[in-house]
């Protein structure tokens, strides 16, 4: 139901998704084998399924949202309830998400228990309408940037064009050698985070990435951190 198939092969809920979002909640209850096909239609935004009637091309071209808890408990790092989790537990639940699947997603983010003042609205918080335009006003440097290389976001860019558009001052490339070698990155995380960090640079307004922007970057990918 997720990729397809079939003795007839239809589309899946990754083709139904198709320039959409697909949400995976309790994303690491998913069955690994069922989590490991997610990895080659989001390298190429398209799924091949091969039947004994023919081979099959569906597109699939879509935004993935995972959520899911830190351990089996749910409170794990939490700090007012204590994880009854042992570290083996941890790691085998953690363990369906793989690393080549994880460098495929980029951003990790931890999110916190939610406090009664928050639940609550108590505080200033951004209208969805401020960030809307914040978005947007990134889209279009974007979408200027590339008009003439037929894709219009940062997440579209491939190798060839890193070093033109997320090229890195001595400082920053600097960073960035200490952030690979100490987090063991892959070649496909590393240009994640360049790309995540030229759309940080986008949002600020800024026209070249910095060192900060690297350092914020590296912090949305918590998993590889951990």
């Amino acid at each position: 139901s997720l990729i397809g198939g079939g003795a007839y092969p239809k589309p899946g809920e990754i083709s139904m998704a198709y320039h959409g979002v697909l949400f995976l909640d309790e994303m690491v209850e998913f069955p690994k084998n069922v989590l490991q096909v997610l990895r080659q239609p989001l390298e190429d935004k398209v799924i091949h399924i091969s039947r004994a009637i023919g081979a099959f091309t569906f597109p699939a071209d879509f935004q993935l949202v995972g959520a899911c808890n830190p351990c089996p408990c749910g409170y794990r790092g939490d700090p007012e309830k204590q994880c009854h989790c042992s570290e083996s537990q941890v790691k085998r639940y953690q363990g369906k998400l793989s690393g080549p699947l994880l460098d495929r997603i980029d951003l990790h983010i931890e999110v916190n228990r939610v406090t009664f003042s928050e639940l609550h609205g108590e505080g200033k918080e951004e209208s969805s309408t401020v960030v809307r335009e914040r978005v947007m006003a990134a889209r279009a440097i974007q979408s200027k940037r590339y008009e003439d290389l037929g894709f219009s976001t940062n997440a579209a860019l491939d190798r060839r064009y890193l070093d033109t558009f997320c090229a890195l001052d001595s400082e920053s490339a600097h960073i960035m050698e200490k952030v690979f070698q100490k987090l063991h990155l892959s070649a496909r995380a590393h240009d994640r985070i360049l790309k995540v960090a030229r759309t940080i640079a986008d949002l600020n307004g800024d026209a070249d990435i910095s060192g900060t922007h690297i350092m914020e970057a590296v912090q949305y990918r918590s998993l590889d951190r951990s």
